[in-house]
């Protein structure tokens, strides 16, 4: 399953990056989009129906099995909105009583498309949101479908630098008993988001617990590479372990900051910090 997730800054890019998923046939059930106003989510549910025919404006709902705008009531988040298949299944496994609503309805419908896997991937983006960005985000099995999705979601959203296929290099040490992985390269589309979701598998795999990604020779991170980077945070989380970054550089540091993911990750300056980190935290829970 590929992942791509693009932030914006403004929502009217968020907006124009949907529709032009829409038009560029990425099923709209891959997609989820998410904002935190009400009458913005309302008014763009209602106008995506000239796109996709299917999303509706009203808060529950649904028409040729695509869900509209529905309504998370998330302690210490507030309003959340999400459009898509994918944003009902999102909303009900956060336990809103709305998005579980909708996803139970979708599920009783035998023609519509199924919600995307791993709605779980965007728990964390919720606190984006806080900071007045808006998340899309694109699931797909097809390589064809993930490529166009990028490409669209590196042109519209928040970027740290030109676009293209990605090559990652990694090397693998034990410091005191954490795995540390340094990265090189550009974690991209291609070979780039693959190499490190094949890290992330292979370490969830052997029952690794405590990881630091040291990214100080990562160049570039686009759409798919973010995707890959919050799924395997939370795939590290799943199994009852933690993945830290260490060494940003430059271009990814601000990319986090811009995205407002440095609010997602736990990030250190250097690989001793976030490895004392691991120690701290086992102390503390003592």
């Amino acid at each position: 399953m590929e992942t791509a997730i693009g932030v914006f800054d403004s929502r009217e890019k968020a907006e124009q990056a949907v529709k032009e998923l829409l038009q560029h046939q990425i099923p709209e059930q891959a997609i989820v989009f998410l904002t935190r106003s009400e009458s913005e989510a309302m008014n763009f549910g209602k106008e995506l129906g000239t796109y996709a025919g299917g999303f509706l404006g009203g808060a529950v709902g649904t028409t040729a099995g695509c869900v509209g705008a529905a309504l998370a009531l998330i302690p210490g988040f507030g309003q959340v909105f999400a459009l898509g298949v994918g944003g009902a299944a999102l909303l009900g496994y956060l336990g809103s009583k709305a998005g579980a609503s909708i996803a139970q309805k979708v599920t009783a419908e035998p023609n519509s498309p199924r919600p995307a896997e791993s709605a779980e991937d965007t728990e964390h983006l919720l606190g984006v949101l806080k900071s007045g960005r808006s998340v899309v985000l694109v699931q797909t099995g097809f390589h064809d479908v993930a490529s166009e999705a990028t490409a669209i979601l590196n042109r519209l959203g928040i970027s740290a630098g030109a676009g293209g296929p990605g090559t990652t290099e990694t090397s693998t040490r034990q410091v005191e008993g954490i795995t540390l992985i340094e990265l090189r390269g550009r974690i991209a589309f291609g070979s780039g988001n693959t190499k490190l979701r094949e890290t992330v598998s292979d370490l969830t795999a052997a029952g690794t617990k405590h990881v630091v990604f040291s990214m100080a020779g990562v160049t570039f991170v686009d759409s798919s590479g973010i995707g890959e980077l919050v799924r395997g945070h939370m795939a590290m989380r799943k199994s009852g372990g933690a993945l830290k970054l260490s060494n940003v550089s430059k271009p990814v540091g601000d990319l986090l900051k811009a995205t407002a993911l440095d609010k997602v990750f736990e990030i250190f300056v250097d690989e001793a910090s976030a490895v004392k980190s691991f120690k701290d935290s086992s102390v503390a829970s003592a």
